[in-house]
């Protein structure tokens, strides 16, 4: 019998894979009954196609989902975000509703009372800066790194993270200014234990183990959802949740948007250095997430690189380098960067078309998918365009006759998905069927 390969003695191409053949593996899963197990391998393994280049059965779809349960169950976003037993029967009731080949729990659901405890600032949501009815949480745009502290973040961005920026975006955390840098314990650290003996730093504490307490309850939830929809037949994608483009980094949650397209232009050879930074810490961080070797891909939503947001020339300076440096260190221990390229990316295209194929796979908002797919779609899967607005206010049978447009232009020959070109707060329940059935019609590989 051949030996296995060791991990480091594989090509990338090998551990991708690998990767994916040990996701496809059966699983120790309670399914309700035997169709359930025959359909659940059997969608695994049409997403596993359509990643890996391949033509699956049909074209694999993954529904919008959003926050779209609360509502069809009667519920709001608010409620759910606090009461987790609402969480819970919202999604347990769209499972049963709806069919679907790929599941989004309600992870991204935030649970309202840890967000609470830790006063979490970079957000709003409904009944936190936003009307109870809101169907949706909104950033909060600001500077949460200013101008003059690069070298900071250079020379230390633990010890920044920790003593400047942890303190700005959760209020629970605004004693730790008071704190030594860790690197400052020498020897004799009980300097580094006075400011425990303040009552603002034992009210942070006593907050943290509330958080301890609180945390577990709607994780709970969440693990009970994702398991319900796989013992029903619904798998997940392999991932290891979100990771974010170095640039976006920087642009979104530490100098805002008006800070780093300011620093472009003032400051740009500190700015890429801190970018250099940024892109180490990100890569050691996913690696060392995705040590399971089961885990397939990573989700990358793209912010600040779209037409329109910078110049060619910047996006080929300040943006792409570092993610693509990114991308490669993922792809070559297997894993599959899936990057959203929200707004549009028409001009981009060429650029971003470096990979080996079957290495990524693009989402897209609004880029025009017959040009997406004579560019990139011989090489890396292609998914996206469906518009929201059209998923929330169309009709199902204009939803289907654009999913069967988008279809035709970029299913043939593998690599598809179809997709929104982004999650959907709210839509009429027939639109989301129509997907589904645009796609068994219409997506079927002869």
């Amino acid at each position: 019998m051949e030996k296995a390969k060791e991990w480091s003695a594989m090509t990338p191409d090998e551990k991708r894979e690998e990767r994916f053949k040990r996701w496809l593996e059966p699983a120790s899963i309670n399914f309700v009954s035997a169709e359930a197990e025959k359909t659940y391998y059997a969608r695994q393994k049409r997403l596993a196609d359509a990643y890996l280049m391949r033509e699956p059965d049909r074209v694999p779809v993954q529904l919008p989902v959003g926050t779209i349960p609360p509502y069809w169950a009667g519920t709001d976003l608010k409620t759910v975000m606090y009461d987790y037993d609402e969480l819970r029967r919202a999604w347990k009731k769209f499972l049963s509703e709806f069919e679907m080949d790929t599941y989004t729990g309600p992870g991204s659901v935030m649970p309202g009372r840890v967000y609470d405890l830790i006063d979490y600032k970079l957000y709003t949501w409904p009944g936190h800066g936003l009307p109870d009815d809101a169907g949706g949480h909104q950033f909060v745009e600001g500077e949460y790194m200013m101008a003059d502290e690069y070298d900071a973040l250079i020379r230390n961005p633990s010890d920044f993270w920790m003593r400047t920026y942890m303190p700005r975006i959760f209020g629970i955390f605004e004693p730790l200014r008071r704190f030594q840098s860790f690197t400052d314990i020498i020897e004799l650290p009980s300097g580094y234990f006075t400011p425990f003996a303040r009552q603002d730093v034992q009210a942070t504490l006593q907050a943290l183990l509330e958080v301890a307490k609180e945390f577990p309850k709607w994780m709970a939830v969440v693990e009970e959802c994702t398991r319900e929809a796989q013992e029903a037949g619904v798998p997940s994608p392999r991932g290891t949740g979100l990771a974010k483009a170095p640039f976006d980094t920087i642009g979104d949650t530490l100098r805002g948007t008006r800070g780093i397209i300011t620093d472009i232009y003032r400051q740009p050879d500190k700015l890429l250095e801190a970018i250099d930074v940024i892109t180490e810490l990100t890569i050691n961080s996913l690696l060392s997430r995705a040590s399971d070797t089961r885990v397939t891909t990573i989700f990358f939503p793209l912010h600040k690189g779209a037409d329109g947001y910078m110049s060619a020339e910047q996006f080929e300076n300040f943006y792409w380098p570092s993610l693509r440096k990114v991308c490669l260190a993922l792809i070559d221990e297997g894993i599959i960067p899936s990057l959203f390229a929200e707004g549009s990316y028409m001009t981009r295209l060429e650029t971003v078309n470096e990979f080996p194929k079957g290495a990524v796979t693009w989402r897209f908002d609004q880029t025009d998918m017959a040009t997406a797919k004579k560019v990139l779609g011989d090489k890396c899967c292609i998914s996206g365009n469906v518009p929201t607005s059209l998923l929330s206010k169309g009709t199902a049978r204009e939803v289907k006759e654009y999913c069967r447009n988008l279809i035709e232009v970029c299913a043939p020959g593998g690599g598809y998905i179809l997709s929104a070109g982004a999650s959907v707060d709210n839509a009429p329940p027939e639109n989301l069927r129509a997907m589904m059935e645009a796609a068994k019609e219409y997506g079927v590989y002869k």
